[in-house]
């Protein structure tokens, strides 16, 4: 067990601050951490603590002591948080924080990285590549080392990069991942390494570098330059770094050498909220700070601002038991509030059938449609609930999918962007050449090849000698390059520029979907125009997508139900949030087992239901389909067994043979009544019993929708029935309503 219990702040200390501001803006925890002095503090901030304030307040604090912003460092994981706190940062101070250097890690380092980068040999110029960019060059090392190609058995290029970038941010060999997870791939270890040497070597050559190099030459920069270190660790003599939990290794050796020399770093972090080991965060690091920056300072932020005492007392319980922790307890000083709810349902059609209602009530009784949300382990989970959810007209977003600049027409127009930047990628000039009618793989490659060694490649483009079948398309590839390489071009300029050329591709390349791809090309055309410079934007984009300011005010103003995955509700919050699938065998998964995956499931409960504000509700199936469409009985969660009953209400569906009346929400068109429902001269309603000629005998629960009927079969479970194909003959309708 690893309590520790280290610090602390007694809460009737007082806040005897220089800025009267604080003291009415911060507990005594937050006030404490804010003024700490010199040397390491680790800030433990529960859930819903408030700890993006106290990074805020600590900012302001250095500021109005005379620290130079240029001096201070804020590390974060998105760039939105680093934008609102140096925002908020300011708004506190009379001096302006926009000096101060805050920013992703990965951007971090590309700033680092051009600036030093010289000390380890890098020139300024190089690119950025994204995943995708990344696949397509070890698809060409496939191709080029005889690996790939019709009647070839070779695992797919997002496997072999998932390998490559895994070993380098969980800090394990390709061989250990691949006998871990991928056995059935051992035969080809070597080959991922062959595979793995080229594409290092393809990066360096062409100036490239991704999102794992950006770390990883970073610690080399800090780690193996003397000079480089001392300008660096002399720059930034006071590090902030925002949910630490989250970081892998590489991360958090770089956080060790930054503050090798002056100690001043302050950590903030939730260890109960360590759920990215499959990113690589390592749950250690958090755990191991005291032991790694002697003398530290913990801190613990307890005072929960989100949720009420009732859902922050089993919060509390679901993580008490955890093996490794930071005892902490959450409380809160919001009035009133019920108990969370732990529904028993039959099926996950039940219990599909219970969140739609429940929410029914929950609109009834006030409570916004966007702020509600359903979480969920695994993407799969809410299929069943997807189509209870459109059965009763309910809008949804579903939170996911894939990022705007990853979207192959998105890929084609930065292109353009990219060799502006560095004339030598050969990647976009691979992606803009295939655009060409006539050019295939090896025509675009001998253009490259043609290009690649002048000291200027777009001008030397229109030295090569086209084919009589693509001159014309060439012909104005080459005009267009010429005219955004023209100086001073501001980046919304070239962006229209380029559109003008790119557009009637664009029509032809995506002709099946393209209007609905016009309307992302719109967002970049949007986002350009606030950047100065296109080094900025082609950085920005590849390492965070910038986000388009949202008419309505958010995400969470968009009006709809929320289904999320866990992860992916990370951060965010609503009054009511419904946590499903908490069946044994699916929360925690099957293959969890014991150990570190196991106590990362349970965090990851913790992370779900600390999302909700005022109610939360816990719901699982008592029955499950296999894979193989067979029916398996299951209980509830481990995790939820743990609990003691007085922290929750129980409830269970009542019997499967009972009506199940379906609404539309309010403000949803009147759903036309269908408790019953005509197939020739019979009519089918719930509590009949009927005959299948395969299941055989079962009752009908609910008429779903316009000729289906949900059946309750004796021994086949649950189906829906399209009444056009199923043949069903009533034995019994007395029961019928």
């Amino acid at each position: 067990m690893h309590n520790q219990d280290t610090i602390y702040t007694d809460p009737n200390q007082p806040l005897n601050d220089s800025s009267p501001a604080d003291a009415h803006s911060l507990n005594s925890a937050q006030h404490a951490a804010v003024h700490h002095g010199a040397g390491p503090v680790l800030v433990i901030a529960g859930a819903g603590s408030g700890k993006t304030r106290t990074l805020v307040y600590r900012m302001a604090h250095l500021l109005r002591q005379g620290v130079p912003p240029e001096s201070i460092l804020l590390l974060t994981f998105t760039r939105r948080a680093a934008q609102e706190m140096l925002w908020r940062a300011g708004q506190l101070t009379d001096q302006s924080s926009a000096r101060i250097v805050g920013g992703t890690f990965h951007a971090t380092a590309n700033l680092l990285l051009r600036r030093y980068g010289h000390h380890l040999g890098f020139g300024s110029r190089f690119t950025i590549i994204d995943r995708g960019d990344a696949e397509g060059i070890i698809n060409l090392i496939k191709s080029s080392l005889g690996m790939s190609g019709a009647g070839k058995r070779f695992p797919s290029k997002r496997v072999i990069m998932n390998l490559i970038s895994g070993s380098i941010n969980k800090s394990r060999t390709i061989d250990d991942l691949v006998l871990e997870g991928h056995v059935h791939l051992s035969e080809f270890i070597e080959d991922f390494h062959a595979i793995n040497k080229h594409y290092q070597q393809f990066k360096e050559d062409h100036a490239l570098m991704d999102y794992d190099d950006l770390l990883v030459n970073w610690q080399r920069l800090i780690s193996e330059s003397k000079e480089a270190h001392e300008a660096i660790c002399s720059r930034f003599e006071h590090v902030l770094v925002d949910e630490y939990q989250d970081t892998n290794l590489i991360q958090a050796h770089i956080i060790r050498r930054l503050a090798s020399i002056h100690g001043n770093v302050m950590v903030v972090g939730d260890d109960a909220q360590s759920i990215y080991s499959f990113r690589g965060a390592d749950f250690h690091n958090i755990m191991r700070f005291s032991e790694q920056f002697p003398g530290t300072s913990i801190i613990k932020l307890e005072e929960n601002y989100r949720s009420t005492q009732p859902i922050l007392e089993l919060t509390n319980a679901v993580i008490a038991s955890a093996e490794e922790k930071f005892t902490k307890t959450l409380f809160s000083s919001i009035e009133g509030g019920i108990r969370p709810t732990v529904f028993k349902a039959r099926n996950e059609a039940a219990e599909a059938r219970y969140i739609a209602t429940t929410i029914k009530k929950l609109q009834e009784e006030g409570t916004p449609i966007n702020e509600i949300a359903i979480l969920f382990r695994s993407g799969f989970h809410s299929y069943k609930l997807e189509m209870e959810l459109a059965s009763h007209y309910y809008e949804f977003e579903k939170r996911g999918g894939i990022r705007l600049t990853e979207s192959a027409h998105i890929k084609d127009i930065l292109s353009f962007f990219r060799i502006l930047v560095n004339p030598w990628d050969t990647l976009s000039w691979n992606r803009l050449l295939l655009q060409l009618d006539k050019v295939g793989p090896k025509t675009a490659q001998k253009i490259i090849n043609f290009i690649k060694q002048a000291d200027d490649p777009i001008a030397r483009l229109a030295d090569y000698p086209p084919g009589k079948t693509w001159k014309a398309g060439f012909d104005e590839l080459v005009a267009i390059l010429r005219e955004i390489s023209r100086p001073q071009l501001p980046p919304s300029t070239i962006y229209d520029l380029v559109s003008q050329y790119y557009l009637p591709i664009f029509e032809k390349i995506y002709y099946d979907d393209y209007p609905k791809r016009r309307k992302e090309l719109d967002q970049i055309s949007s986002l350009i125009g606030g950047y100065g410079d296109l080094q900025s934007f082609v950085d920005d984009t590849a390492l965070d997508p910038p986000e388009p300011e949202s008419k309505g005010g958010g995400e969470e103003q968009s009006g709809k139900l929320i289904l999320s995955t866990i992860h992916s509700s990370k951060g965010l919050e609503w009054d009511a949030v419904f946590v499903i699938g908490l069946a044994e065998g699916r929360f925690p998964h099957q293959h969890a087992g014991s150990g570190e995956q196991w106590e990362e499931e349970r965090r990851l409960l913790y992370v779900a239901a600390t999302r909700a504000k005022k109610q939360l509700f816990l719901t699982y199936p008592c029955e499950l389909m296999t894979p193989d469409r067979k029916h398996h009985r299951t209980g509830m969660s481990p995790f939820l067994r743990e609990l003691p009953h007085g922290l929750y209400i129980q409830e269970q569906a009542p019997s499967p043979y009972g009506v199940q009346e379906t609404h539309a929400p309010q403000g949803a068109a009147p759903k036309p009544s269908h408790q019953k429902v005509q197939s020739a001269r019979q009519t089918f309603a719930p509590g009949m019993i009927v005959h299948h000629g395969y299941f055989g005998n079962g009752r009908i629960t609910s008429i779903p929708g316009p000729r289906r009927v949900e059946v309750a079969f004796d021994r086949h479970g649950t189906k829906i029935l399209h009444l056009d194909y199923a043949n069903l003959s009533v034995m019994d309708s007395r029961q019928a309503s």
